[in-house]
């Protein structure tokens, strides 16, 4: 082992131990293999310029350790985007790859496209934008959209017209189809990175293709079918896609005949004919199926800038972003093919490149041009942004947490569901965060959605307004602000979330829930706000606690002078929730009934809960014609 390694060695088997005692990780991993889980684990943050080559954090590295440190990174700067995504696109600005034997810096490359073509769809964005590898591929990739843009052309033609610009693609091209075909020839035009070896698989198929294609033999359809067994999954789909109607073996055994499916006849017109079609769509699903593979991982490093939204099958720059890099992407793209030496330093945006200097003036006359409005000031067109943001929240609420999803969420919570729970809203974000978020939207739509919920959610969200971020420490998870009206006076409601269980209920959020109260009511002096505690299972000793605060006084920690007399804090259930989303509940109906419950002489937490706050026991929602409900369990004493 060379000097140095087995620091690196000894490093990198005490952050495996790490990752698993803070439950990043299962573990299991023994001794030997940590080293190399923990480098799969690293390589990303050495990529970005967070680690340096001796696993140690850089200048860049301790920045963002201080920002998530001190919370500095929920702050939002000129572009809408918090500190900590400022951080990482300074970053992806900087990083480059030369992976393909050229230097490229895929983010700038990206922007340069999004300034010519205005947005990618789903499938250039997957398929053709990881191809822009130097400048003449992606003049090439850029062609080659506008074409596809205009009726010309398919994905997979661009794809194999674009490996066939290469000349060892061309090569092999020639070779395969010029030369008797034999297993060695295969092999050596499969141009497999690793090993000629992990070509094998397509032997068996191009035999039995070509006798059942070319030779006319339906013995062999069968035996062609069970050939792709051997192939990684998303290739043997795209073969099976080709030369059958079913992906099904039992169907495929039964009748061969009935599901096979024919090839153009340009393909079986001759032996170079078909020898030249196996050839490019044996490169073309390897391509698809290497590009499909980095594709949630160029979505996760795009993501961390908060700058790109991801919605209705286009990928795009936000609003201000947009202007932002338009106005810059001239002098940027000249960088593009070059390397960076600033990586692991800290420093300025501008000094990446003089262009990127913030220039409101910019900023508000291409939001103008843009949007068609006519502001002078750059609050007032962060006003605009903010109108059309709500626009695309109240439509990603409609779309994405109908009542239905949401009370699928609350049963998944419940059981913890958690891959379904990722599937419906987000994989960027834990559970928890995840129970946050769906309850803000939920109490959202329960108050006629008005207000800035936005503002009101104490989380970090991404350019498509979901959550990436647990709520910052000190406050409540989710603050509501209501104006007076005829039914309530001018209040806010804090409304603090945790997931918990019959067998590991957390007492420990007691405490931080009335802090977070009484310190916003000496904050604010407003003594008419209240404090909603919502979870999964409710504890009757954390009923209790919250009932007793009623008339326990709560005290500055720093100035004993400063107090509060009591406090209202209404602890609900998933059930409770379910009832108010079933029954169509409001807030204004629901402000009168915690008001009641509060005010109400009943101390017992079981007697108080069932008889005053528990939602399905309360005539919130009984027609005076109905019969009476049966009482429903406390929570507490369910199984």
């Amino acid at each position: 082992m060379f000097e140095g390694q087995e620091d690196i060695y000894w490093i990198k088997n005490r952050y495996y131990d790490w990752l698993v005692k803070n439950g990043f990780m299962e573990g299991g991993e023994p001794e030997d293999r940590k080293y190399k889980t923990a480098r799969e684990k690293t390589s990303g943050l050495y990529d970005m310029g967070l680690l340096n080559e001796n696993h140690r954090l850089t200048e860049v590295g301790h920045k963002l350790l201080e920002m998530t440190s001190s919370d500095q990174f929920l702050e939002k700067n000129e572009l809408g985007i918090s500190m900590d995504s400022q951080l990482y696109l300074e970053q992806l600005l900087k990083l480059s790859s030369s992976d393909t034997g050229s230097t490229v810096r895929p983010l700038i490359v990206v922007l340069y496209l999004f300034s010519q073509l205005d947005y990618l769809t789903y499938d250039e964005f997957r398929y053709l934008m990881p191809l822009c590898t130097d400048e003449d591929s992606t003049s090439y990739i850029l062609m080659f959209i506008k074409d596809l843009r205009k009726g010309v052309g398919t994905i997979d033609s661009i794809i194999k017209n674009f490996l066939l610009l290469k000349s060892n693609y061309q090569k092999g091209l020639d070779r395969f189809v010029n030369n008797e075909f034999s297993e060695e020839l295969l092999l050596s035009v499969g141009m497999n990175r690793k090993s000629a070896a992990y070509d094998k698989s397509y032997i068996p198929l191009y035999n039995s293709m070509h006798a059942v294609y070319m030779e006319n033999d339906t013995s062999r359809i069968f035996e062609m079918f069970n050939s792709l067994k051997k192939f990684q999954s998303s290739i043997a789909i795209k073969w099976k896609q080709l030369m059958f109607d079913t992906s099904l073996t039992s169907q495929v055994k039964i009748d061969p005949i009935s599901h096979l499916l024919p090839l153009p006849d340009s393909v079986t017109a001759s032996e170079s004919d078909f020898k030249e079609f196996f050839f490019l769509t044996m490169h073309l699903n390897k391509a698809k199926a290497t590009l499909e593979d980095y594709l949630d991982l160029n979505r996760r490093y795009l993501g961390l800038t908060n700058c790109f939204i991801f919605e209705d099958n286009l990928v795009k720059l936000d609003i201000v972003p947009k202007q932002y890099f338009e106005t810059a992407i001239d002098e940027l793209y000249k960088q593009a093919y070059k390397k960076c030496n600033l990586l692991e330093i800290s420093c300025p945006i501008s000094d990446i490149c003089p262009a990127l200097a913030f220039d409101k003036q910019k900023i508000i006359n291409g939001l103008n041009e843009e949007l068609g409005i006519h502001v002078e000031t750059i609050e007032d067109a962060y006003s605009e942004v903010d109108r059309i943001r709500y626009n695309r929240f109240n439509r990603l609420v409609d779309a994405k947490f109908t009542d239905a999803k949401i009370l699928t969420l609350l049963s998944d919570f419940e059981n913890r569901e958690d891959e379904e729970i990722n599937e419906l809203v987000t994989d960027n974000a834990d559970i928890p965060t995840i129970f946050e978020y769906v309850l803000g939207v939920l109490w959202w739509k329960v108050s006629g959605r008005k207000g800035k919920v936005l503002d009101y959610l104490k989380l970090s969200l991404d350019a498509n307004l979901l959550p990436i971020t647990h709520a910052a420490g000190g406050e409540a998870d989710i603050v509501f602000e209501y104006n007076a009206c005829e039914d309530y006076p001018k209040h806010s409601l804090l409304l603090e979330a945790t997931l918990a269980d019959g067998t590991n209920q957390r007492r420990m959020e007691m405490e931080p829930v009335s802090r977070h109260l009484g310190n916003h009511l000496i904050r604010t002096g407003n003594l008419k706000s209240y404090c909603i505690f919502a979870t999964t299972y409710l504890h009757i000793n954390v009923i209790g606690d919250f009932r007793v605060r009623k008339n326990i006084t709560y005290f500055d920690s720093q100035d004993y002078s400063k107090f509060v007399e009591g406090m209202k804090i209404i602890p609900l259930d998933t059930n409770d929730l379910r009832h108010i989303i079933e029954q169509q509940i409001t807030y204004v109906q629901l402000y009168k009934h915690f008001e009641i419950a509060h005010n109400s002489l009943e101390m017992h937490p079981k007697k108080w809960y069932d008889q005053y706050v528990n939602i399905k026991n309360s005539d919130l929602y009984i027609e005076e014609e109905s019969m009476p409900m049966a009482a429903e369990p406390s929570p507490y004493e369910r199984d």
